[in-house]
């Protein structure tokens, strides 16, 4: 039933956002530097299988080679990708993901494989079903950006925020009914509307 739904709600929700990925695709395009509309990043999903995250291009072309975490102040994400991220448009393409099978609406923010290996007990119990656009941790850790060590960003990371943002999905794996996937998807898109989520951890945003 989840499955059925997503597809149709992600469908849908490409139909009649597609004016808005003109607007975004022109603004990326103009003032976005040169480079793709989209970026497209190796992530592991269901069962350990690797596919292509796809997100509005919010950075400079070439930024992944450098390093896969950012800071608010990052000099490689463009003028647009500010506001980008700062409203989760770079993310709705995501919703393709989701009518490809390689996500879920709710769900576990798929990650790279380095960081998978890092954590392969929780990766284990957390990739029995695919991966999501949001979940609680997501929704709690939505400004991480701000508050990540710019100084030492991927320690910061696998030290301190990642754990507690898997403790998060576990936990909501464990409880999670189709009414409390409605409300996570409720409290997301007035999230992405107001350009903030009340909630009471910062967020990661990459």
């Amino acid at each position: 039933m989840r499955r059925v739904f997503d597809t149709i709600c992600a469908a849908a929700g490409l139909v009649i956002l597609c004016p808005l990925f003109v607007v975004i695709a022109l603004a990326i395009k103009l003032k976005g530097g040169h480079g793709p509309v989209f970026y497209l990043q190796p992530r592991v999903g269901q069962d350990g299988r690797e596919f292509h995250l796809i997100k509005f291009r919010s950075m400079v072309t070439g930024a992944d080679r450098q390093a896969a975490l950012t800071v608010t102040e990052d000099p490689r994400i463009t003028r647009v990708g500010h506001f980008l991220r700062q409203h989760k448009l770079d993310e709705l393409p995501q919703l393709i993901n989701v009518v490809k099978g390689d996500m879920r609406l709710v769900g576990p923010r798929p990650e790279m494989k380095r960081y998978v290996d890092s954590f392969p007990a929780e990766y284990k119990v957390l990739l029995q079903n695919p991966p999501g656009i949001t979940d609680p941790a997501s929704l709690a850790f939505r400004d991480e950006s701000k508050v990540l060590d710019a100084g030492n960003l991927e320690a910061h990371y696998l030290s301190q925020i990642l754990p507690q943002k898997l403790r998060l999905s576990i936990e909501y794996s464990r409880r999670r009914t189709f009414l409390s996937d409605l409300k996570i998807i409720f409290q997301t898109v007035a999230g992405m509307h107001s350009g903030e989520y009340r909630a009471s951890q910062p967020h990661y945003d990459r």
